[in-house]
């Protein structure tokens, strides 16, 4: 797969998401930008006793056990939050229309320039982590418009990988699970396309961080046109096969093998304890952050 130009600069992109995207989260969310980012901090401030919706890893055993009823630690808030992004830029993510430049890879972009702008906003700090499923390149946590910049910068001239051993994640969450010794909020962001048993790592990331994981999907890959013959390339390993998108039972085999994918997925997230977003490629992101937040805000009522 070729490499795709990207018309515009990390200046224009900014420009772009802070009128077209930040302000209107700015309005829609009123500010409220805790329904996204908790925030929990480390100073422990009181017990109190668990109410239905609380989250469980906040439950204090010892007290549990003497009280006979669930107790909830809570803390005082962290305002100076640090954010992490750990990225996925393995050969899968630039699979999108090219022409519209809604390859996962710019949608990835997109939301990683929006939510470090909002931390940036809100007086907080954030770094990132690029990952093509060989190497891992760290841009160190900063705040401010340059160092949004930068990322976008840094993002747009990673190299395109035209094919790689079949992406595993693994390394990139356990890396994260013994670097990042400060409590924090930890955005991975994927198309979780990887080979089995990053499962286990992203549950014990989520012990001890604040985890959310957003899942880039574009709906090609879950819906095949009746188009006829075509070539499908495997975006990690290259390998190709003809295919006939005329044949019914085909299509459906194709829908079917998708529709238990995303089962698994979902199953693992929730397994792990790990909200998670899907962003399509398709799809305004302006209104799948606040679908997101909305749910994590009554979620926590």
């Amino acid at each position: 797969m070729s490499t795709p130009t990207f018309a515009s600069t990390p200046e224009r992109i900014l420009q772009r998401l802070d009128w077209h995207v930040v302000r209107r989260l700015d309005g829609l969310l009123q500010g409220d930008y805790r329904s996204l980012m908790r925030g929990y901090g480390l100073d422990f401030a009181d017990l109190r006793e668990y109410q239905h919706g609380d989250d469980i890893r906040y439950i204090d055993w010892n007290v549990t056990a003497r009280m006979d009823a669930p107790y909830i630690r809570e803390y005082h808030e962290d305002r100076d939050l640090i954010a992490w992004f750990l990225l996925d830029l393995s050969p899968s993510v630039d699979f999108g229309t090219v022409a519209a430049q809604r390859q996962k890879r710019m949608v990835l972009i997109d939301f990683v320039a929006t939510l470090a702008r909002v931390l940036n906003r809100n007086g907080n700090r954030f770094g990132a982590v690029l990952y093509d499923g060989r190497t891992q390149r760290t841009i160190p946590v900063g705040s401010g418009r340059i160092h949004v910049l930068r990322t976008i910068n840094d993002l747009l001239n990673y190299p395109h990988l035209p094919r790689a051993p079949f992406t595993d994640l693994t390394p990139l969450l356990e890396s994260a699970l013994s670097t990042f010794r400060r409590r924090s909020l930890i955005f991975i962001v994927s198309d979780f396309i990887s080979a089995p048993g990053w499962e286990r790592a992203l549950h014990l990331l989520n012990r001890r961080h604040e985890v959310l994981a957003i899942r880039l999907w574009d709906p090609r890959e879950s819906e095949l046109p009746d188009i006829g013959l075509v070539v499908m390339e495997d975006a990690e390993t290259g390998e190709q096969i003809y295919i006939d998108t005329s044949d019914k039972r085909f299509r459906k085999r194709f829908e079917e093998a998708a529709r238990r994918r995303e089962a698994a997925l979902s199953e693992a997230f929730k397994r792990a304890g790990v909200d998670a977003l899907s962003l399509s490629t398709e799809e305004d992101l302006v209104g799948a952050v606040m679908r997101f937040a909305m749910r994590r805000k009554r979620r926590r009522r």
